[in-house]
């Protein structure tokens, strides 16, 4: 009976452990022996398939980016194209959030990371927005899918309203509030927080660019 097979290296599948040791324990977890050891082989080996630690965060950035929808970037609606595009962007960051601070420290250099920002400027730019103002909002999109993806407002709270209310009544109110007025859509003050920066954020450009003759 033959030995069990070992799962081939490559970039895709380095990569991909890579993020599920991030994902399950953080990026300080994730070291060439740690991902050595997952593969049961020496860290030599993987050193024919990825160069260095940062060329590892770029595949692994490579992977998450490939996860983002961009094709409602498409749509002749644009700001519900936008939105659409700022929902997954946001979904899929959601699900990786241990890598969020990596990323965000690093220069975009993956071809799919480059193409979504290509893509989103495009979109921006059809809308009327002249450059500058296509990039403002490409920086601000980051800000806010980035940050709402990293840090949640509700877990900050982590008592019932009536603890907060003697000392701070109108905490006790919102907190109230936001649990008697989330949506089915946005079932969360997280959630109902990112929905309204977005629809500021959106709103507010439409205002702009529809007032500013082209």
């Amino acid at each position: 009976m033959g030995r069990p097979a070992k799962t081939l290296l490559s970039r895709a599948t380095i990569a991909q452990a890579a993020l599920d040791i991030i994902d399950e324990a953080g990026a300080p977890a994730l070291t060439m022996r740690a991902l050595a050891d997952r593969f049961g082989v020496r860290g030599a080996s993987l050193y024919n398939h990825i160069s260095s630690k940062d060329d590892l965060i770029d595949a692994v950035s490579e992977l998450i980016n490939r996860e983002i929808d961009l094709s409602p970037l498409l749509s002749p609606d644009w700001q519900r194209g936008v939105a659409d595009y700022a929902r997954d962007y946001r979904a899929v960051y959601r699900r990786h959030p241990n890598i969020i601070a990596i990323v965000a420290r690093g220069p975009v250099a993956s071809t799919d990371a480059l193409a979504g920002y290509d893509a989103l400027l495009a979109a921006l730019r059809r809308a009327g927005c002249s450059v500058a103002e296509a990039a403002a909002t490409a920086a601000a999109l980051d800000y806010l899918v980035l940050g709402s993806a990293l840090e949640t407002f509700t877990t900050g709270f982590d008592r019932s309203p009536a603890h907060y209310r003697p000392n701070y009544p109108d905490l006790a109110d919102a907190l109230e509030a936001s649990v008697s007025s989330a949506g089915p859509e946005s079932s969360t003050l997280d959630d109902c927080g990112f929905e309204l920066g977005l629809e500021m954020l959106l709103g507010g450009l439409a205002r702009r660019i529809g007032a500013v003759p082209r």
